[in-house]
């Protein structure tokens, strides 16, 4: 198998430690060790190999999150890209067909690519403030589909399905027996309102991926799950004897620390509080170029996907502004959709306004 290069991980990864401002990520401001702990100690855990799907007190408390879920629903992975990763192993063979929501965070576009599926695009519709038409999806699918792919909330735009589509969409799934892959990392960051359902418990065929990375700003412990079926969660565990075999256990002993139902409501609070309190900035900067900028104003997560009008290509645009400017962002090339760019602005306030103050500048010159 001839894996496509992930353009924009390998992207951020050369970048992200070299400007001097990084605007292209899209969870908030991490916590400390000292923020995560208060008061717990952690100095009695002995640095053993833990169980290979998490341990028992880990896994009770991710089912919690899921209604109807019990530990044996849930698998512990090594971040949400690992439960994607072997979450499409799994599930996809050559000559599949998987439908993945586009744009999309792009793993499982090339993965389901590179394992030689047929991958069709369902495309999220900005006129409907980037949800997806159902009848798309009835047009593409057939009995060749294995899997539809969603990101709910979604990266890069910030959108949130509303449960009438998310049930149409399951209704679709089962009609031709595809699998649904839902990636819910982005799950918790909502600005208004209550969590965003979940797709779990709508549907038989599905594994709903989720991590503690984004809504949670815990992105270095790399801990993720799966949740599944018994029998589908069983099989997904035997992939994962094939990668990392476990998390670590310090990782796994912090993440049942950070998701204890108190504990995890105020992190989840911290999470929105930082949302709220910089979308303004963000908000301001689009509307100073408003001549050339647009958006649909996201309603979950740390990130915006701004459309332009300036002749220039997204993947050119990212270039010199990290070059002349020394900010990171991310291009619309890198979802798939030139003529766009995606800014996180879940990190330091002060920098925040620092970096679009500088992009402002190039794009005066533009």
């Amino acid at each position: 198998m001839k894996y496509e290069t992930f353009v924009m991980e390998r992207t951020q990864s050369i970048w992200e430690h070299k400007v001097e401002i990084n605007l292209s990520e899209s969870g908030v401001t991490p916590l400390t060790l000292g923020d995560l702990l208060e008061g717990r100690e952690v100095l009695d855990t002995r640095l053993s190999y833990p169980p290979t799907r998490g341990t028992d007190e880990l896994r009770e408390r991710i089912a919690d999150l899921y209604a109807g879920a019990d530990p044996e629903n849930v698998v512990v992975t090594t971040g949400t890209a690992e439960a994607n990763y072997i979450a499409v192993l799994s599930l996809l063979e050559p000559g599949d067909e998987a439908v993945v929501m586009m744009p999309n965070y792009m793993q499982v576009w090339g993965l389901a690519r590179s394992l030689g599926a047929t991958v069709k695009s369902l495309d999220l519709r900005e006129d409907l403030s980037w949800a997806p038409d159902v009848d798309d999806l009835r047009k593409l699918v057939s009995d060749k589909t294995k899997l539809i792919a969603l990101c709910n909330p979604n990266n890069p735009t910030g959108a949130v399905m509303t449960e009438d589509t998310m049930r149409e969409i399951a209704k679709v799934a089962g009609g031709v027996g595809a699998w649904i892959l839902a990636d819910e990392v982005y799950l918790g960051a909502e600005l208004e309102g209550d969590v965003s359902p979940t797709f779990y418990g709508w549907y038989d065929r599905l594994v709903v991926t989720s991590g503690l990375s984004k809504a949670y700003g815990l992105p270095g412990l790399r801990i993720g799950w799966m949740v599944a079926d018994p029998e589908a969660a069983a099989k997904l565990w035997s992939f994962k004897d094939y990668t990392t075999i476990s998390a670590t256990t310090l990782s796994d002993r912090l993440a049942a620390v950070a998701l204890e139902p108190e504990r995890r409501h105020r992190i989840l609070e911290r999470t929105r509080r930082i949302l709220t309190e910089q979308l303004p900035i963000l908000a301001a900067f689009v509307a100073r170029h408003s001549g050339h900028l647009s958006w649909v104003p996201p309603k979950a997560g740390a990130i915006a996907f701004l459309r332009y009008d300036w002749p220039i290509k997204s993947t050119k645009l990212f270039e010199r502004i990290r070059d002349e400017k020394s900010v990171l962002i991310v291009p619309g090339d890198h979802f798939e959709r030139d003529g766009y760019m995606r800014i996180g602005y879940g990190y330091d306030a002060k920098k925040l306004e620092a970096g679009l103050s500088r992009v402002s500048e190039f794009l005066d010159e533009l």
